[in-house]
């Protein structure tokens, strides 16, 4: 299958923890050597239409790449890349036992603050593109 997934979503506000998460250290190496670039701090929360969330589950079946803590004392994730309105970046799904959003919440990481990147705020909308 090489089909495009296209999603718009609105930029929420989110818990304020991807920041620890995307600058541990070995987020960053595992981000670096499997998707091309070490993550900005934090994550970008997009709510998306819940009927796409079968779709994103589908792209991560074919395209999810793991990242893989080096203990137990943290928490393993999931990453999926995509190009946010022209940025590379990737959908990133924190394991199970840690999630604090809803199935319809999108989790963005990217090598830029992607607010900053496309002067927008929440509320906006953002579109994202992934080949599966």
């Amino acid at each position: 299958m090489n089909e495009t997934l296209t999603i718009t979503g609105k930029i929420i506000s989110g818990e304020n923890k991807g920041a620890y998460f995307t600058q541990l250290d070995w987020v960053q190496n595992q981000c670096q050597e499997k998707l091309g670039f070490k993550p900005f701090p934090g994550t970008l929360n997009l709510e998306i239409d819940p009927a796409k969330t079968p779709q994103i589950e589908t792209l991560f079946e074919n395209k999810g790449i793991e990242l893989v803590p080096p203990d137990s004392s943290s928490c393993a994730g999931r990453v999926c890349p995509v190009n946010i309105m022209g940025v590379g970046g990737a959908i990133v799904v924190p394991a199970e036992n840690v999630r604090t959003h809803a199935n319809n919440i999108v989790e963005l990481i990217a090598p830029t603050c992607l607010k900053e990147a496309m002067d927008v705020d929440d509320g906006d909308e953002l579109m994202l593109a992934a080949k599966y």
